[in-house]
């Protein structure tokens, strides 16, 4: 008895699993942006309270995710093998609890924002394949179950067939995931576009203008501190998107309406027309806990917003602007900060290069100043010129603040903080930022005593995250080590701890080492 109920939860798995992974190849193909999985993902995630979401950003980082993805398989693995004993108990049973899984991902593609028709072949087609195959094998199992109970000898071909039975299964199943995963990992026709997509040069302004060189000692070269310019594939990436969306850029167009004289609508050929300019420019996520890595710093090629906002004429009274991402995420920023003088930008290239799919492709958001969650929109579609007191953001809607100014801060990449250091001469350094404002100074002291200046790299520009390095000669034995910034309108970085909820950590990042 015991042999066959595991034999009939192992039934189960396999018949969800190959239903599962036979909607993802379907999907992959036919709507990559929509997956039955994601699409179950993105409306739990949406469903979560605001501090569920921030407990996993605060201990899994850029791996949320990838820990997400690996809860839904687990509770997934869990409901088809009770599926699967209870389908070889009664008849219909496990089946109803395929079909009921089946309704919640058919509910949760009809959820999301990008989903069409086409979309809903995946989840039909995991459900149905998942109860057809559940079907057979556990009349198979049936069959081997019955003849066992008369005649040992005679249970050997029902047990061959169900074992066969199971055994293509899974095959299929390895197939189909295979196929899955190479479809998904190509999604050839928009990786093939991007990678032959060629960037035109930024406009040519002499002299050139703050942040687009990187000036002559913007990098002190000091070993174990942060790259100057973060490479993209090193790039933080906090989003809501548990499937990266596939826009076509030949499709892609961009919106702008609401409080405007006029629509504007413009495409990434037009774009690309335009004279674009680039910019060095740092983003962080408000998640970012004191010291923490979700901050970073890249050469971004756009065309300024204010230019496209200029077009549409915005008209008076509004003061936020609305941007939709092609899977339904909003940001809102304030109006200012797409209209004044900083190169807030519709990127189209980072370090060089078209935006990698991941972090925006073809077109993304790029404002200096604010945190990402009210400006760094993503695989951007609409802007929608509005009113703070007329619409909300995804996160304004989940207990975040509404405008996201980055705040003053720092951090002590070298040294780490637990490391062993030889007695002598102890190097520091890391980097600081104050966007908008720009970076004065920063300063460093050792077991809370006196704040004694570092060497401050020169900065690219006031957008820009910069370098600081100096050197300590300690004693032997155990050190805290905290740093702090002085922005260039003498305001010091807040020593109050503050969590990053709702609008940005606060605090002093310090670390403790051993001098030996």
């Amino acid at each position: 008895m015991i042999r066959q109920r595991t034999w009939a939860a192992v039934s189960g798995a396999l018949a969800v699993g190959l239903g599962v992974i036979g909607g993802e190849l379907a999907a992959a193909a036919l709507s990559p942006s929509v997956t039955p999985v994601s699409a179950v993902g993105s409306a739990v995630t949406d469903g979560l309270p605001p501090g569920v979401k921030d407990w996993a950003i605060a201990w899994f980082g850029t791996a949320d995710k990838a820990v997400l993805l690996g809860a839904i398989a687990l509770v997934i693995a869990v409901l088809a093998l009770v599926a699967g004993v209870l389908e070889h108990r009664r008849r219909f049973a496990g089946r109803a609890v395929v079909l009921g899984f089946g309704v919640l991902g058919v509910l949760a593609v009809a959820s999301r924002p990008q989903s069409s028709l086409v979309s809903f072949v995946a989840p039909v087609l995991a459900a149905v394949l998942a109860v057809l195959v559940l079907d057979a094998l556990v009349r198979s199992l049936g069959s081997w179950t019955r003849a066992a109970g008369t005649d040992t000898e005679g249970s050997t071909p029902a047990r061959r067939r169900f074992l066969q039975g199971a055994g293509g299964a899974a095959v299929v199943a390895a197939a189909t995931g295979a196929a899955a995963a190479g479809v998904r990992s190509s999604q050839s026709t928009v990786a093939q576009q991007r990678a032959a997509l060629r960037l035109p040069a930024p406009a040519d302004v002499t002299p050139p203008p703050e942040g687009s060189v990187v000036p002559d000692g913007a990098d002190l070269e000091v070993e174990g501190i942060t790259e100057l310019v973060t490479p993209s594939d090193d790039f933080y990436r906090i989003d809501t998107a548990l499937v990266v969306p596939v826009v076509d850029p030949a499709q892609w167009s961009l919106k702008v309406t609401g409080l405007v004289d006029r629509e504007v609508e413009i495409t990434l050929d037009e774009l690309l027309a335009l004279p674009l300019i680039e910019r060095h420019i740092t983003l962080a996520c408000v998640s970012n806990t004191v010291g923490g890595d979700l901050t970073g710093n890249a050469r971004w090629l756009g065309w300024p917003v204010r230019e496209l906002l200029a077009r549409a004429g915005v008209q008076a009274g509004a003061d936020m602007v609305l941007s939709r991402s092609v899977d339904g995420f909003t940001a809102g920023t304030p109006l200012e900060a797409l209209t004044d003088a900083r190169d807030s930008l519709l990127a189209v290239g980072m370090n060089g290069e078209a935006l990698p799919v991941e972090h925006g492709f073809p077109v993304r958001l790029v404002v200096p100043g604010l945190y990402g969650f009210v400006s760094a929109t993503k695989w951007v579609s609409e802007l929608k010129v509005t009113r703070f007191a007329d619409d909300r953001a995804y996160w304004s809607t989940r207990g975040w603040s509404e405008r996201g100014p980055v705040k003053t801060s720092s951090r002590i990449d070298v040294p780490r903080s637990g490391a062993r250091i030889p007695a002598g001469d102890v190097v520091v350094g890391g980097v600081a930022w104050a966007q908008r404002r720009g970076v004065e100074a920063v300063e460093v002291r050792v077991d809370g005593g006196p704040w004694q200046r570092a060497t401050l790299a020169r900065p690219i520009s006031a957008d820009t995250w910069c370098q600081y390095s100096t050197t300590l000669r300690l004693d032997a034995g155990s050190h805290t080590l905290q740093a702090r910034t002085v922005d260039r309108t003498g305001d010091v970085q807040s020593e109050a701890s503050v969590e990053p909820a709702p609008d940005g950590a606060e605090g002093l990042h310090t670390v403790t080492f051993t001098v030996t």
